[in-house]
């Protein structure tokens, strides 16, 4: 309890010592039958959960193990994948009821190819788990009949077809990993179909040599003599926490016949060894999910054989991730020569002490030891250290979950090998990696199939130059290489893809290869600048402070609006890695006036100040390029005209440019909102959800840039001010017109409150009806009469002021009081 206890808090701080995880993208994505990536396809009705892949040494046939079949398929035709034969194996109804009657679903029932093999030039062996009751046959390879009756495939091929196995074929000898029995409790390492001098050996299972192992590949070393099986299994020799899973790498020589009277027909070599994938301050990645070998490079020796394997962790903190480990032969024969751990036969405790070797384990040869030395190594084969990986660092580590991978040396033009991974996500995707000294290069990501599929596997042609992808509906076959897609020598570097290069000579991205000296090829920089040197395109065309002047701006897509429309412009990515500037000649793009979109558009509303060019720049890897130009330009009035007419600078081929007009709520599509006149001190409208319409400009991937054949060009801002079109409507006459009569409308009503003002003051100034003078005695009542009645009538009208005021201002800034008189002036 107390060293489980320790083991999470272990587990605790490792996860807090977990450096940050960054997500490695792919520099191009193509989806499911994008235009960009082609693959070829095989499926039919009637077959499926196509498994097993084998293919022919030519690589022009490819053999195919599925459910209640095995499928020959000719891949020799570039555009498609026939099928020349194909030999039914399927189970009688007898068979299927008794599977049934096993408690197994009618749907695990079939029978699913899971070994194939070629047993010699003529004929393959192919076992199958035909409804939990394993059968092995052997097939002509020609005309894909089978030889002989099927005989009894137990130890061959598991009875679950969800049970992963593994086999290889040498010398006409079978050697496989996988369970004895239909329960799936008897894990077993077997040799079958021996002659001569050799004989069927299997595992001794009295001390566990295997606890509950995946079977995940095998792998032959020719010079060593031995095969390789890689597998994940619990650790018994962590006794402190259940159901620890760890990865093995385990070892039997190909000369072991068994021993004369210990280890009768059980193997005498059999060694096994942990592989740790695992940084410094983690957690390791501790189950394998798949494998391939790499050989050395020529002329090189065995020992620097390579294998590249797929792991993921158990423990929470690394859910969901990857790691890419790599594992040196040299280093793993280390470890099987070094010490071993000793197990307690009693507790069936693993202990590490030092003890006097008796024999080596793992030795080839012994087979003709003593009793006391194959004692020794039954009891002794689990390796003390733990094969660590190539370099003591990990290769590569994803958020992507990867199931399968293959792995391929490439040589580039100037003679250098680089290590390509092809690593099959469970999303569906494909992804193109190259190994580099800064880290690993995802060059690009291809959708295979749409759903994730339960069973998978890969299959590397090197000859053909493509890679087969087994799924439940069928073959896809992708090509390794797709340099036609980098139409530019920028984007043909930037790839930094091992496979293409830049043949100036024809101005094309080609594929690579060692003859081609003069190719350009920077896979480990790419930097542009060095490769493309022989390349006379214009690369970028910035707007800067001394640059030229509006009107000798290179024209680019003609985006025709309306005054107050949201305009969007859409910046093409050159590709995933990269990022998006846009720029204007003599402006700066104002934060006020400009929305920069998560997507790398850039949006804002029509006015005067915002019409005019766009330029639209992409960066990678420090070098940047245009990626797009657009001319603004307001709609004119429904005049007849003559189009201006634009050609392409590119002649690659690109999808046609939309435009998109979204009307506002309560509008039509066609319809549009009237202008309005800008008045006098009115500000500018801004970016809203509820503008009318929104015009949009999107471009493909290989986007064009367009220039104008007549020599006239548009207006475009100058220092901040809209030079009109003269094409487009004047406004200038009307604006005259409007401030000629606001200036006449203010002046009529100044000079009407000056007046009524100056006649104010004159009433104040005379005597009130309270305090008669004698000149007001003198008048008539009709007079006195007339004067109150002029007095009303002014007060009605609002052209004096109220009498009745507390305090207030009166002619000339003087102050009057309550009554009207002036201050201290005695009543």
């Amino acid at each position: 309890m107390e060293n489980h206890s320790l083991l999470s808090l272990t587990v605790a701080l490792l996860g807090f010592l977990c450096p940050c995880l960054t997500r490695l993208t792919p520099r191009v994505s193509f989806p499911l039958g994008s235009p960009g990536r082609h693959l070829t396809r095989f499926s039919s009705h009637d077959v499926s959960n196509t498994t097993t892949l084998l293919l022919s040494e030519g690589g022009d046939t490819l053999y195919v193990g599925a459910r209640d079949a095995v499928l020959a398929l000719d891949v020799s035709h570039e555009d498609a994948i026939i099928l020349r034969n194909k030999l039914d194996w399927s189970p009688s109804d007898r068979d299927l009821e008794q599977c049934s009657m096993k408690g197994k679903k009618v749907a695990d029932c079939p029978n699913f190819i899971r070994v194939l093999q070629f047993y010699n030039i003529s004929h393959i062996y192919a076992c199958g788990t035909f409804a939990f009751s394993p059968r092995c046959t052997y097939i002509n390879s020609e005309t894909l009949t089978m030889s002989m009756k099927p005989d009894e495939g137990r130890s061959r091929c598991p009875y679950d077809p969800y049970q992963r196995n593994t086999a290889i074929i040498v010398d006409g000898e079978l050697y496989t990993g996988t369970v004895a029995d239909y329960r799936g409790n008897r894990p077993v390492i077997s040799r079958h179909l021996s002659e001569g001098r050799h004989v069927d050996l299997k595992l001794d299972d009295t001390l566990g040599w295997l606890e509950d192992p995946t079977f995940i590949s095998s792998s032959l070393i020719p010079d060593e003599e031995k095969i390789y099986f890689f597998f994940s299994e619990v650790g018994r020799e962590y006794d402190f926490i259940d159901k620890f899973i760890v990865s093995r790498v385990s070892q039997i020589c190909m000369s072991d016949i068994g021993g004369q009277r210990t280890l009768q027909r059980r193997w005498t070599t059999f060694a096994k060894a942990q592989l740790l994938c695992q940084a410094d301050n983690e957690l390791p990645y501790n189950v394998i999910q798949d494998i391939d070998t790499l050989p050395p490079a020529e002329g090189a020796p065995a020992d620097d054989t390579l294998f590249y394997g797929i792991f993921t962790s158990q423990w929470s903190v690394n859910s969901g991730r990857s790691a890419i480990c790599s594992f040196r032969l040299k280093d793993i024969k280390s470890v099987f020569s070094g010490n071993y751990k000793v197990l307690n036969r009693d507790t069936l405790q693993w202990s590490t002490r030092v003890q006097e070797k008796v024999a080596n384990p793992g030795e080839c040869g012994l087979h003709n030891a003593s009793d006391n030395a194959l004692r020794f190594v039954k009891e002794n084969f689990l390796a003390d250290d733990s094969v660590r990986p190539a370099g003591r660092s990990l290769t590569m580590v994803s958020a992507e979950h990867y199931s399968h991978l293959t792995v391929q040396r490439v040589q580039t033009a100037n003679n250098r090998d680089y290590t390509v991974l092809f690593l099959l996500t469970e999303s569906g995707y494909l992804h193109k990696s190259v190994l580099l000294q800064t880290g690993t290069h995802i060059i690009e990501e291809v959708q295979v199939f749409e759903q994730p599929q339960p069973v998978k596997s890969l299959k590397l042609s090197v000859p053909k130059g493509v890679i087969y992808v087994g799924t439940s509906e069928g073959v896809v076959r992708v090509p390794i290489a797709n340099c036609s897609f980098y139409w530019t020598c920028a984007q043909c570097i930037l790839a930094r893809d091992p496979f293409c290069g830049w043949d100036p000579a024809n101005r094309a991205c080609v594929e690579a290869s060692n003859t081609q000296i003069s190719l350009g090829q920077d896979v480990d920089r790419g930097n542009v600048e060095e490769a493309c040197n022989s390349v006379t395109l214009t690369h970028r065309a910035r707007f800067g402070p001394n640059s030229l002047p509006a009107a000798s701006c290179p024209a680019g897509e003609l985006v025709s609006v309306s005054l107050n429309e949201v305009v969007r412009l859409q910046c093409p990515a050159a590709s995933r890695l990269s990022q998006q500037l846009w720029e204007r000649p003599n402006s700066r793009l104002s934060s006020d006036l400009y929305l920069h979109l998560g997507d790398g558009s850039l949006s804002f509303v029509a006015t005067p100040a915002t019409l005019g060019h766009y330029l639209c720049l992409s960066t990678e890897n420090g070098y940047q390029q245009t990626t797009a130009i657009y001319h603004v330009k307001q709609k004119s009035s429904p005049v007849a005209q003559t189009p201006t007419s634009y050609t392409r600078l590119q002649t690659h081929p690109i999808p046609t440019t939309q435009v998109v007009a979204r009307p506002g709520p309560g509008l039509l599509t066609s319809e549009r909102p009237k202008r309005k006149k800008m008045r006098q001190g009115e500000t500018e409208p801004t970016l809203s959800s509820k503008d009318p319409q929104v015009v949009t400009r999107q471009l493909g991937r290989n986007f064009t840039l367009w220039t104008q054949e007549s020599g006239q060009t548009d207006a475009d801002s100058r220092d901040g001010k809209p030079l009109q079109s003269a094409r487009g409507p004047c406004y200038l006459k009307e604006l005259v017109v409007v401030s000629v009569l606001l200036v006449l409308c203010l002046s009529s009503l100044i000079t009407i409150f000056l007046y009524v003002v100056r006649q104010r003051c004159r009433h104040q100034t005379v005597p009130q009806a309270g305090t008669p003078s004698r000149e007001s005695d003198r008048r008539t009542p009709v007079e006195q009469e007339a004067l109150r009645g002029n007095q009303f009538l002014s007060k009605r009208n609002g052209q004096s002021l109220r009498s009745g005021q507390a305090s207030g201002l009166g002619c000339n800034g003087t102050l009057t009081g309550s009554n009207g008189h002036l201050p201290n002036t005695p009543i």
